[in-house]
């Protein structure tokens, strides 16, 4: 027992060690470094497209890589693919249970995935004609987590991270339905995850108010990002180069960390009060951060050079659940409660 207790300390003396180390070398933000660069103007984007089909909240959206489509989850039981384009619903699958919370897209749109309350990952091969029927199964139902289902995240066509209630997160084979590597490192629910843009890391942000990078081929953690001190990390998102990452937490602030300095670059915040984010996104080029709230305001538009609010975006009569920016980068779209998904330009 001695000996457990002090490892312990000494294990929270390098903490603060660390601590220390990274506030020394932090002599700088990006937004004071970039002083001296030109304001953008103000960003006002207008609804294109309104995507009308479910039946009940909107829980998750993502966007494939390759084309205008893009997959969406409900309570209403449904898991549908659009093309943003037309409008036009190109699939609709049953799922097997009503408490969904996320669902994921393959980079070529061939698969999509779901899960939630269900603690199991169910995926679909989009190219099965039997989807349409309301008793068809699954390819896969990956089941080893034993909590509900946060996030899912395609790497290609034969691997897929999910993270789980249960603190942890898994790469799976799809080929076989095996769980490859599991990460246990957090020590509360872990919300969400981002895959980097290589496919070799991945971030995950936490209830135990962290985020963490990992390694996906060696299964280690990278380093422990200690997001704030008393606050769920709801988001995550790799910048486009992946030479960074940001974090939405429930003090209603976005953090900007470069992964290569294990520091925080920028701190995007609307006033001391600001509502909890719940999902955000990179425009293509990085210069635009993207933020759903969980109350007023919805949307907002950030520059994420100079931690400037550059537009707000309006439109859903409820909570925005999930946003997202298409693989070519030329729209956004916003899942809401409301039962509605809008694309934006």
């Amino acid at each position: 027992m001695a000996d457990t207790e002090a490892a312990q300390k000494e294990a929270e003396s390098l903490k603060e060690t660390i601590r220390k180390s990274l506030k020394a070398n932090a002599d700088t933000t990006l937004a004071q470094f970039a002083n001296d660069v030109p304001a953008l103007g103000p960003v006002n984007l207008k609804i294109r497209r309104t995507l009308k089909g479910h039946l009940s909240k909107i829980y998750a959206m993502q966007w494939a890589q390759t084309s205008p489509t893009l997959a969406s989850a409900s309570q209403d039981g449904r898991l549908i693919v659009w093309n943003a384009v037309t409008c036009l619903k190109m699939h609709a699958i049953a799922l097997p249970t009503n408490w969904v919370m996320c669902c994921g897209y393959s980079p070529d749109g061939e698969f999509v995935a779901s899960g939630g309350l269900d603690n199991i990952c169910s995926v679909w091969n989009l190219k099965n004609p039997n989807n349409t029927n309301p008793n068809a199964k699954p390819l896969r139902e990956l089941n080893s987590h034993t909590g509900f289902l946060s996030c899912c995240r395609f790497l290609d066509n034969k691997q897929i991270i999910t993270s789980s209630g249960d603190h942890s997160c898994i790469l799976w084979d799809l080929e076989t339905g095996t769980n490859v590597t599991t990460f246990r490192s957090h020590e509360g629910d872990v919300m969400n995850v981002a895959l980097a843009p290589d496919n070799n890391t991945f971030i995950s942000g936490s209830c135990d108010h962290t985020a963490i990078s990992w390694d996906i081929k060696t299964g280690k953690r990278i380093f422990r990002y200690e997001v704030c001190e008393q606050h769920d990390v709801n988001a995550v998102s790799f910048f486009p180069s992946g030479a960074a990452f940001a974090t939405g937490s429930e003090d209603g602030h976005l953090r900007l960390y470069d992964v290569r300095a294990c520091n925080v670059l920028n701190d995007y915040a609307i006033n001391n009060a600001s509502p909890a984010p719940t999902s955000l996104a990179f425009s293509h080029s990085g210069r635009y951060l993207f933020a759903s709230y969980a109350s007023e305001p919805d949307c907002l538009v950030w520059d994420t050079l100079k931690a400037e609010r550059k537009g707000e975006i309006k439109g859903h009569t409820k909570r925005i659940t999930s946003i997202g920016v298409s693989g070519e980068g030329t729209a956004l779209c916003t899942a809401s409660w409301d039962t509605f998904l809008k694309i934006w330009t």
